[in-house]
């Protein structure tokens, strides 16, 4: 079996980059991104990271590409790679379809759900209410927590909908926490939906438009629930 050989700055990789400079440049830029040393919108020049590491853009064009799939990227046609950046229209809109999906997915995952899901639904929630520790740690559990009732559902093409839908928000959300310097990742309004799914009988559209305003502005906005609160209006 060939080893693998480990990654040294300098080195000039070809067309195989070695995983482990890959995973390298992956975790540092994503630190940094989530760190505030890059800031949303700025854009990441792979010459000049390239230079920075003193490698070939090859291993550089790789780990941008890894970090668009996870949503930390974006890339803009014939103008780069830049850190995700949201509109608060795009973040309302993204939220007015999470108000119909996954609501759904909520439905499906309270007549599916199972002792070992609604367990490790519970432990997240414990987690999340005691939660003193780095932002980033706490997104991931944030995400996780909503992934889990995705999949709870059983329906893998509505999973896999919500997922491609969610990855830029809550990428864009975890940024946009290190940016203001917030100390700590709200995290402690998520014990309502793990009632809903454990068999509660509230609504689950309600409980999740109750819980998606605790962190965005008018999260409905783009939705029916909109013109049924307000009628035909541009609510800002």
């Amino acid at each position: 079996m060939l080893q693998q050989k480990a990654y040294t700055p300098g080195a000039m990789p070809g067309i195989d980059t070695p995983s482990t400079l890959r995973n390298h440049l992956i975790k540092t830029l994503r630190e940094q991104i989530l760190s505030g040393a890059y800031r949303p919108g700025d854009r990441l020049n792979e010459s000049q990271i390239a230079r920075e590491f003193s490698i070939s853009r090859i291993p550089v064009r790789e780990a941008l590409s890894q970090l668009q799939e996870q949503g930390l990227v974006m890339n803009h046609e014939r103008r780069g790679m830049f850190v995700v950046q949201l509109t608060p229209d795009e973040v309302q809109q993204i939220n007015s379809l999470r108000l119909v999906l996954e609501a759904e997915a909520m439905r499906l995952a309270r007549a599916k759900m199972t002792p070992e899901m609604l367990a490790e639904l519970t432990e997240l929630v414990e987690q999340m209410d005691a939660w003193d520790g780095p932002l980033i740690n706490a997104a991931a559990l944030d995400r996780r927590f909503h992934a889990l009732i995705w999949k709870a559902a059983g329906n893998p093409y509505l999973e896999r909908v919500l997922e491609s839908l969610t990855t830029k928000l809550f990428a864009h959300k975890a940024i946009e926490h290190v940016s203001n310097e917030l100390r700590r990742w709200r995290l402690n309004h998520h014990r309502e939906l793990l009632d809903i799914v454990a068999g509660g009988s509230g609504d689950p559209q309600m409980a999740l438009l109750t819980h998606l305003r605790m962190a965005y502005v008018d999260p409905e906005r783009f939705s029916s629930l909109a013109l049924v609160e307000d009628g035909p209006s541009d609510r800002r």
